[in-house]
């Protein structure tokens, strides 16, 4: 049986002219090598060439095939839309558990408000697995940390810039990161997330800024943790200083001055649908009104 996602990139190279020019209208992340490779082995499946390269011209096989499949993928969207049509409308979002258990729900209240029909599916994970999915067409919206530009071939929304704090606990001796630095060769345990995480990266950027030396102990599965084993007794946390996030009775929050923040942001495929474009100006308001030092305020939701 001939594979559907070798004939959708066909499609789209015999629609535009050549597999350069398909893969700026493929409606996901998807390199150039990879369509090749993918056409050569439809061809190969097939025992037949579709298209001459250059200049790009389909061969009369190459015809045939797209006569074929041509129909069906022009007429996707419009069965999709008439399926849709009645049903209530779903949005998959993908964010970091913490996002999802706390911060979420109240954007999606404001959101039923006009929205009362609306479905949700909700994926938790970290910064790869959130971009992952999002390429793979898994979820709609990613809420995530960001670090430097986005990935290619999705779009972007900065909503906040959180700032980087050690945790303490309040037992400890130090009433300042500075405190930490002086020491030269830091003994305290350090607890932080995985190394691919956005805080981690942005820690390590700014412990080799100061030109400090501190390999990470444990490797938490999430923040909330982080400032348990601070509280437990553990070592020194990294986090960011958000309410019910860093907050604690046997911790103390030491800022992190020098440090670059940790910026939060929404990312999608193109143009957002009525649905994410909701979501995404709820969260905005809401942060607005709960966080308004932190926003990122020179970011508007493009019409």
């Amino acid at each position: 049986m001939m594979n559907i996602h070798h004939l959708e990139l066909f499609y789209y190279v015999a629609c535009h002219g050549g597999i350069s020019r398909a893969v700026r209208h493929i409606p996901y992340g998807i390199q150039q090598p990879a369509v090749s490779s993918q056409i050569l082995l439809l061809e190969a499946d097939l025992g037949r060439k579709l298209f001459n390269r250059n200049p790009f011209r389909l061969t009369p096989e190459g015809e045939q095939l797209l006569a074929h499949i041509q129909p069906f993928f022009e007429n996707l969207e419009t069965v999709a839309a008439r399926l849709r049509k009645g049903s209530s409308p779903l949005i998959r979002i993908g964010a970091p558990e913490l996002v999802l258990r706390e911060y979420l729900p109240k954007i999606i209240q404001l959101l039923r408000k006009k929205h009362p029909d609306v479905r949700l599916s909700l994926q938790s994970g970290f910064t790869p697995q959130l971009e992952a999915w999002l390429l793979d067409r898994q979820i709609d919206l990613a809420v995530t940390p960001l670090e430097n530009r986005p990935p290619a071939h999705l779009r972007c929304l900065r909503l906040m810039r959180v700032p980087l704090v050690l945790l303490v606990h309040k037992r400890s001796k130090f009433k300042a990161a500075t405190e930490i630095w002086a020491q030269g060769r830091i003994t305290d345990p350090l607890i932080i997330l995985p190394a691919v995480e956005t805080i981690s990266r942005l820690f390590k950027k700014g412990l080799q800024r100061i030109r400090i030396d501190w390999p990470p102990t444990i490797e938490a599965s999430s923040l909330e943790n982080v400032t348990q084993y601070v509280a437990d007794g553990y070592g020194i946390g990294v986090n960011v200083n958000l309410p019910g996030v860093a907050r604690h009775p046997q911790v103390r929050i030491l800022p992190l001055d020098g440090f670059e923040p940790l910026e939060i942001a929404a990312l999608w495929h193109g143009e957002p649908t009525p649905l994410i474009r909701a979501v995404l100006e709820e969260g905005q308001r809401y942060i607005a009104k709960s966080w308004p030092e932190w926003q990122c305020k020179d970011q508007e939701l493009s019409a």
